[in-house]
């Protein structure tokens, strides 16, 4: 095969010196041997590619001519991707074995607490102790309401809870009452702000009603302003009662829950107690009796402890109860007669009374002529 060039005619291919078939010879056995000492898959794989980047580098068959094309530079582009597949590190370079899609997991530090797992039989242990008081429990109280089973009962303790419980929802009746009161007179004495200001622009407007205007201008802005005095001591009202609902009392209420849950466990491992001892007396019976007798006792203590607790908080709230609301009912009675009967003194005079401030909407702005200094 001959094919013509600007420079002349070739036959069969561009000549090749001898000295670099040789020096790329040599080269291509390093590589192979390098690439069947780190990997056989991997030598196999590098031959495969290698023998096909050749054969399409050279374009010449080698079972044509006998001996492949093999010339001393490769195309452009055509060098790095073949070198890339066929070159294979040595064993002895620092590449991971794994895959480069597996995460590998961070080497504890040290000085810091792993945290311990909980072995299975403490978890099975814990489930079966929770399933049997669950299922003591809660038969306990099917058994009370069904009217099979006995309650331990203080009367006194029990007319007190019950006592409460009414208060608080009474009280908070009033309270919601309060907050409806606040909020409609809020919106009456803005109304009022509004009217003030339209009756004073259209003194100005017309002078032949000028002073009517003026009259309930002064009027309005007057109620506007005691209504403000009186929010003050609603708003005063309002919170105390709120604190004394919705947190003094629950704290009660809370305590009460769990003297009612220590109730209904302590009745529960009485009836046990009880049911141990009405059967036959032998060695298995004892340590049952003996052992049941003994969370008794526990649960008897956590009992008499919360029924303790119960009488000291219930006390003390209800001493609470009546100072808090002696002195908040006289605030609210002063205020709202001293503001409906006009007496502007008195109402202040109440606000001091009880210590109680009120923040004017502007009371953090300068004026204009302080703001100018």
């Amino acid at each position: 095969m001959a094919y013509s060039s600007s420079h002349g005619t070739v036959n069969n291919g561009p000549h090749v010196d001898s000295d670099d078939d040789d020096k790329f010879e040599r080269d291509l056995k390093e590589i192979l041997s390098e690439g069947s000492n780190s990997n056989n898959h991997s030598n196999s794989t590098g031959h495969s590619e290698l023998g096909s980047g050749i054969a399409r580098v050279g374009g010449i068959s080698s079972s044509t001519t006998g001996q492949a094309y093999r010339p001393n530079t490769l195309p452009p582009g055509t060098h790095s991707a073949t070198m890339k597949s066929s070159v294979i590190a040595p064993a002895t370079s620092n590449i991971p074995l794994s895959s480069p899609d597996h995460t590998r997991t961070p080497p504890a530090r040290s000085g810091t607490l792993q945290p311990v797992p909980a072995s299975p039989q403490s978890k099975i242990d814990s489930l079966k102790t929770w399933s049997f008081n669950t299922y003591k429990f809660t038969r306990q109280m099917l058994s009370e309401r069904l009217g099979r089973g006995s309650k331990t009962v203080d009367a006194d303790i029990e007319a007190q809870i019950e006592l409460l419980r009414d208060t608080q929802l009474k009280y908070a009746n009033i309270l919601r009452l309060a907050q409806a009161l606040s909020s409609h007179f809020r919106q009456m004495t803005q109304t009022q702000q509004l009217l003030s200001d339209a009756f004073n622009d259209l003194s100005q407007k017309n002078p032949e009603l000028r002073e009517e205007f003026l009259y309930n201008s002064e009027t309005q802005r007057v109620l506007y302003k005691n209504g403000e005095t009186l929010l003050g001591a609603l708003n005063f009202f309002t919170s105390t009662m709120n604190t004394l609902c919705t947190k003094t009392m629950d704290d009660t209420l809370i305590t009460i829950k769990q003297y009612e849950a220590a109730r209904v466990e302590y009745d529960a491992y009485r009836t046990d107690v009880e049911a141990l001892q009405s059967l036959p007396k032998d060695s298995s019976a004892a340590h049952k009796l003996e052992d049941a007798q003994h969370r008794f006792q526990i649960h008897k203590e956590k009992f008499d402890r919360l029924r303790s607790d119960i009488t000291v908080k219930m006390k003390f709230l209800d001493e609470n109860r009546v100072k808090v609301m002696h002195k908040q009912l006289l605030l609210f009675h002063n205020a709202v007669a001293s503001y409906f009967s006009g007496n502007q003194c008195a109402l202040e005079d109440t606000l001091k009374q009880f210590n109680i401030k009120l923040k004017t909407p502007n009371s953090d702005k300068l004026s204009w002529l302080e703001s100018l200094n």
